[in-house]
């Protein structure tokens, strides 16, 4: 069944009528600039076709009642007085986003709220934050009020930071909120300025699980965050988007061998960022491909968030791409999965070699997906 058919169906199931509101936000991949997000640097996603869906029918005065129809649960609470719940997974995801709307001064209101998605959790590509922006869509409509892309995504990112306790950057629902179809999407995550850049018709993007999956709380996330704050500290910039190599270099033996490393791979890829947004504007899929592959490396040996399934599927797809593209892990790291950017005539035989050559750990060929710059998140019909 169809996403949207099966929350329709879930809501009346589990309402007993239609839903008022419905809307929508994508999941995303990024291609290039990885942790470089709350350095205040740049990263270049896509939206993609996998998403998740809200449906909602506001019921003023009413407790907020809350079925999220994947997972067989359900939450319930006023949004007046609302609270973080020890070990509250998801829940604290959806009243998260709510606190935030509420400090914003937005009268959220009660009602019934179904949510399904199919994005897989814990596979790299922001269901969290596809989950957020979403809620965010249906809970200003129901208050009759509208917000600029970039508004929604920064409170989603606050949402995030708040009750689940995750100290993520802006990338994640700066992509699911703002992109645009057949684009990728450079995002400088200081000024929030944001450069569309037309994907080349014959360029294609692959999606490959690894079967690891990460959890950005309980891995080492907000670790790795506290490490390049620690490293900006030491070089005297305000977040690692302002030191350069010289400055590195000039740290070496000084500054902790960590957090010295850490900064490498964050001024590196925002450098490998802004360049491959350059030559994927110009089709230089080349150039595109060994900045990837760079990325990966830098990602592994200077950032220690890749693991060895990663680090085998990146090989795998590099190996048989060539040099006319490339892949590197996505996402925050510690599992999750490969990204990469091929011409269209070498689909076949990358899905074959990885089909051929790796199984996860539980010994399944992974999933694998073939990908097109989606839309951005809003409401839609029911």
């Amino acid at each position: 069944m169809m996403l949207a058919a099966r929350l329709r169906a879930g809501f009346v199931d589990a309402y007993g009528a239609a839903p008022h509101i419905n809307s929508r936000a994508p999941g995303r991949v990024n291609l290039i600039g990885e942790h470089t997000d709350y350095n205040d640097g740049f990263a270049m996603p896509i939206a993609i076709g996998a998403e998740t869906r809200v449906a909602f029918t506001p019921v003023a005065g009413a407790d907020l009642q809350v079925a999220a129809l994947d997972l067989g649960e359900c939450d319930r609470f006023s949004p007046a007085r609302v609270g973080a719940l020890p070990g509250g997974g998801w829940r604290n995801y959806v009243r998260g986003t709510v606190d935030e709307l509420t400090r914003a001064g937005i009268a959220v209101p009660g009602g019934m709220l179904a949510i399904a998605g199919n994005i897989a959790r814990g596979t790299g590509l922001s269901s969290s934050a596809s989950l957020e922006v979403a809620l965010v869509h249906a809970l200003l409509a129901a208050a009759g009020v509208e917000w600029p892309a970039l508004d929604i995504a920064l409170l989603a990112q606050r949402a995030e930071c708040g009750f689940p306790g995750v100290r993520c950057g802006n990338l994640d629902q700066i992509a699911s909120a703002a992109t645009r179809a057949g684009h990728a999407l450079l995002i400088d995550c200081r000024s929030l300025a944001l450069r569309t850049i037309r994907m080349p018709d014959d360029v294609a993007v692959m999606i490959v699980q690894s079967g690891v999956e990460r959890g950005l709380v309980d891995g080492e996330y907000n670790t790795r965050r506290s490490e390049c704050e620690r490293a900006a500290a030491f070089l005297g910039v305000a977040a690692l988007r302002d030191a350069d190599d010289a400055m590195l270099h000039a740290a070496i033996g000084r500054l902790d061998d960590r957090a010295w490393h850490r900064a490498r791979h964050v001024i590196g890829d925002n450098r490998r960022a802004l360049d491959a947004a350059r030559a994927l504007a110009a089709d230089d899929l080349i150039a595109t491909g060994r900045l990837m592959r760079d990325s990966h490396l830098s990602q592994a040996q200077d950032f220690g968030i890749t693991v060895p399934q990663t680090d085998r599927l990146a090989d795998l797809l590099n190996a048989a791409i060539g040099v006319d593209g490339g892949a590197r892990q996505t996402g925050g790291g510690f599992g999750g999965a490969v990204v990469g950017v091929m011409r269209r005539d070498r689909v076949d035989a990358v899905r074959d070699a990885v089909l051929a050559h790796y199984r996860t750990p539980a010994g399944t060929p992974p999933d694998l997906c073939i990908e097109v710059p989606a839309d951005g998140a809003g409401l839609v019909a029911g």
